[in-house]
């Protein structure tokens, strides 16, 4: 019995250490690469309501997430994911949207 409880705990600190880390990944991503100075606040309000709500972006918005990047995209959109207000949504859905 003794053995299973040092086990959970194991499991535990694994997973809370895994999601620090992914967290700190996606802020030393972000920071390194000027990702939130890249996009202008409107194109950033539409891209996101068209990830995390409905609607689709224009034209003008796409061009400025092209120049935005890859990198800095799945950064960004992953950080959100893990903010506490966001915990009702699929992940795995918002990621599909997000492509």
């Amino acid at each position: 019995m003794a053995s299973l409880n040092v086990y959970s705990v194991l499991v535990v600190l694994f997973l809370t250490c895994g999601v620090v880390m992914a967290t700190k990944e996606n802020d030393q991503i972000i920071k390194e690469n000027n990702c939130e100075t890249k996009m202008g606040l409107p194109c950033v309000l539409e891209a996101f309501t068209s990830i995390f709500n409905t609607g689709s972006i224009s034209n003008m918005c796409c061009s400025e997430l092209v120049v935005l990047g890859k990198v800095c995209h799945s950064a960004l959109v992953k950080r959100t994911l893990q903010n506490p207000v966001f915990k009702y949504l699929n992940p795995a859905t918002i990621i599909a949207k997000s492509i």
